[in-house]
C-alpha cells in the first residue's frame, strides 16, 4: 500500500488549488466592474400603487389543457385544486393579505350552481367544438363555500371574474351577439353577500375586448351591459357597509375598443380598467431566454402602459388601472423558463415598470398552474418568482419615485417609499452576465427660490437642485446601516429552480413553512454591489425624501 507523506499531501493540495485558479482565471478576467449612479427624485412621487399591488390568479383550466405537447395544469383549477394542501395555506399567509383574481379563458363558460340553474352542475370537459376546445362548466355552491373557507383563513382579498357571455350567441368567426343574461350572476352575487364572503371586486368577462381571444363582443354592447351590472351591484349591496369595485374589460388593450366601451358605459360606471399582458410571446419561443435578458425588448411594453394611461385620462379619468393578468409567455408559459430564476428578471422589471404608470394592482398568472405558477403545480413548492413577489410585497411601498439611472440599459432601477417604515426601497436588476455594478444612490430634490426684483410686482422663480449622496459616498452617515436582499441562482445557473437570498437557498422549512427572508446589513458609506445576472432589493432608512413622509 502506497502512503503519501505529509509534505506530499500539502504539495498535492497546492497544485489542485493552483489548477482551479488557472481554470477560473478567464472568467475572473472577463468580469467587468462598472461604476453607476442612481438619482432618486425625493420631493414628489410620480405614481401610487395599492397596498395589494402584488396579486396572483387562479384559473379554470382542467388537467386536459395542453400546449406544445405538454399538459402543465394538473389539478390546479378553481374546480379541483387541493385547497387543503398545507403548503398552499402557508404560501398565501406569508403575504398577510394576498389579492387573488379568479378568472381566465374559460370563465365565460362557467355558470354558478344555484338551485334554479335548471340543469346539473357539471365540471368542464374536453369538447372539440367548444370554446377553446372545452365544454361549459359549473361552479357548485359547495365548492364556492370551500374556497371561501380558504380565503377567510389566509386573509385573501378576492377579485372574481363573472361570465359575460351568458345569454349571448355565436354569430360568426368569433363574434358574439345578443344581450347578456345576468340572472345567474345576480343570484350568485346575492348568495355570496348572504354568506358574508368579502369579495372585494367583480370583473366582467375575460379577453372579449378588441379582436378577442376566442370570442369578442362589440364595445358598445359591452359598455351597455356594464351599466346593467352596475345597477345589479348597487341594488344587491345597498344594505352592505362596503361596496365592491367593478372591473372591466379584462382583455388586451386596443385603443379604439377601449375608448368606445368607456364612452358607451359612461362616467362612474366602472371603477377599474383591467388589461392583460403577455409581452414575451409564445411559451415555446426558442428566443424566450434572450427576450427576458434584452433590456430593449423589455422596455417595448412601456408603450402599452403609456397609451392606456392617455386613453384613461381622456375618456375615463374616474377609473384606475390594473394589470388583471400577466404571465410573460402565453399558453401556460415557457417550460423550464417561466418557473426558474431567469423569469424573475422579466417579472420584477415589469412590476417596476407598471408601477411607474400608476398601475394600482398587478395580477400574476398564476398562483398555481401552468409553467408560470408561483407555486409548482404538482408539489406546491414555491418557484423562484414566488419569493420575488413576496419580497416586493414586503419591501416596496405605495409611493413610486422617479429614478435617473446613468448606468447602461442592462442595469434596471426602480424606487418606492419603503413599506411600513421610513426611508426608500430600491430594486436593482443586473441583466448583464459579466458585469458587476458598484452603485451610488443619491437623493435629488428641487427647491424654489423667490428673488424680489426692484419692482414689487415682478419676481423670478429659480429652480435649484439639491443632491445628497446617500449610498456609496463618504459624505453619508457611515454609522447607519441599510438592508440588502441579493437574489442569485443556485450554482450560477440562471435556469435553476432554486433561488438564493444572500447566498442561502430559499427552501421550505421542515414543517412546510415559508423561510425567513433575512437581509444582510451594510453600512451606508459602502457602494451597493450588484453581481452579474442578479437582483437586489435595498432598503435605505432615513433616506432624505419629502415624498415618503
Amino acid at each position: 500500500m502506497f502512503i503519501w507523506s505529509k509534505e506530499q499531501n500539502w504539495n498535492m493540495y497546492f497544485w489542485v488549488i493552483f489548477i482551479c485558479f488557472l481554470y477560473a482565471l478567464p472568467n475572473i478576467a472577463s468580469q467587468q466592474h462598472l461604476e453607476a449612479t442612481i438619482k432618486i427624485r425625493a420631493d414628489a412621487s410620480i405614481a401610487e400603487t395599492e397596498d395589494n399591488y402584488v396579486c396572483a390568479t387562479l384559473d379554470w383550466w382542467p388537467a386536459e389543457k395542453c400546449n406544445y405537447d405538454r399538459c402543465p395544469w394538473g389539478d390546479s383549477s378553481v374546480l379541483n385544486l387541493d385547497i387543503n394542501h398545507p403548503f398552499l395555506a402557508s404560501a398565501i399567509k406569508a403575504f398577510s393579505s394576498l389579492r387573488i383574481r379568479i378568472g381566465g379563458s374559460l370563465q365565460d363558460q362557467v355558470v354558478y350552481g344555484m338551485p334554479n340553474l335548471g340543469h346539473p352542475c357539471l365540471p368542464i370537459t374536453k369538447m372539440a367544438d367548444g370554446l377553446f376546445g372545452f365544454s361549459k362548466g359549473c361552479l357548485s355552491l359547495r365548492r364556492w363555500d370551500e374556497l371561501n373557507c380558504l380565503f377567510l383563513k389566509t386573509g385573501v382579498v378576492v377579485t372574481f371574474g363573472l361570465n359575460a357571455l351568458r345569454g349571448r350567441y355565436h354569430i360568426r368567426r368569433g363574434i358574439w351577439g345578443g344581450s347578456w343574461n345576468h340572472t345567474n350572476a345576480r343570484d350568485f352575487i346575492e348568495y355570496t353577500i348572504s354568506k358574508g364572503y368579502p369579495v372585494d371586486s367583480w370583473e366582467f368577462g375575460n379577453e372579449l375586448s378588441g379582436h378577442g381571444i376566442g370570442a369578442q363582443v362589440d364595445a358598445k354592447v359591452y359598455g351597455e351591459d356594464l351599466i346593467t351590472l352596475k345597477a345589479v351591484l348597487k341594488d344587491l349591496y345597498k344594505k352592505s357597509p362596503s361596496k365592491p369595485l367593478l372591473l372591466a374589460p379584462g382583455g388586451f388593450y386596443e385603443r379604439q375598443w377601449y375608448t368606445n366601451f368607456l364612452q358607451a358605459s359612461g362616467s362612474g360606471v366602472i371603477d377599474v380598467i383591467t388589461h392583460h399582458i403577455y409581452n414575451l410571446g409564445r411559451g415555446d419561443d426558442p428566443r424566450l431566454t434572450k427576450k427576458i435578458l434584452d433590456p430593449q425588448y423589455l422596455s417595448q411594453v412601456s408603450e402599452i402602459f403609456r397609451d392606456l394611461q392617455n386613453t384613461i385620462q381622456r375618456h375615463g379619468p374616474w377609473a384606475s388601472v390594473w394589470v388583471g393578468e400577466a404571465g410573460g409567455a402565453y399558453n401556460g408559459g415557457g417550460y423550464l423558463v417561466s418557473n426558474t430564476f431567469l423569469n424573475s428578471f422579466w417579472y420584477l422589471d415589469q412590476l417596476g415598470m407598471a408601477s411607474k404608470f400608476n398601475t394600482k394592482t398587478y395580477c400574476r398568472q398564476t398562483l398555481i398552474g401552468g409553467n408560470y405558477g408561483l407555486l409548482d403545480t404538482g408539489t406546491f413548492i414555491p418557484n423562484p418568482d414566488y419569493y420575488s413577489a413576496l419580497l416586493w410585497h414586503r419591501l416596496m411601498g405605495r409611493g413610486v419615485l422617479s429614478v435617473d439611472n446613468n448606468g447602461t440599459s442592462f442595469l434596471r432601477a426602480y424606487a418606492h417609499c419603503a413599506k411600513q417604515k421610513t426611508g426608500v426601497s430600491v430594486l436593482l436588476i443586473n441583466l448583464n452576465n459579466n458585469t458587476e455594478f458598484r452603485i451610488t444612490i443619491q437623493s435629488e430634490m428641487n427647491f424654489k427660490l423667490n428673488v424680489e426684483s426692484e419692482s414689487k410686482d415682478d419676481s423670478l422663480t429659480h429652480g435649484l437642485k439639491k443632491m445628497v449622496s446617500w449610498v456609496g459616498s463618504k459624505a453619508s452617515a457611515g454609522s447607519i446601516k441599510r438592508e440588502e436582499y441579493h437574489l442569485t441562482a443556485k450554482d450560477g445557473n440562471h435556469r435553476s429552480r432554486v433561488m438564493l437570498l444572500n447566498g442561502r437557498a430559499l427552501e421550505l422549512t421542515e414543517d412546510g413553512g415559508i423561510p425567513d427572508l433575512l437581509p444582510s446589513y451594510v453600512y451606508n458609506d459602502a457602494p451597493v454591489l450588484v453581481s452579474p445576472l442578479s437582483i437586489a432589493f435595498v432598503v435605505i432608512p432615513n433616506f432624505e425624501t419629502e415624498a415618503c413622509m
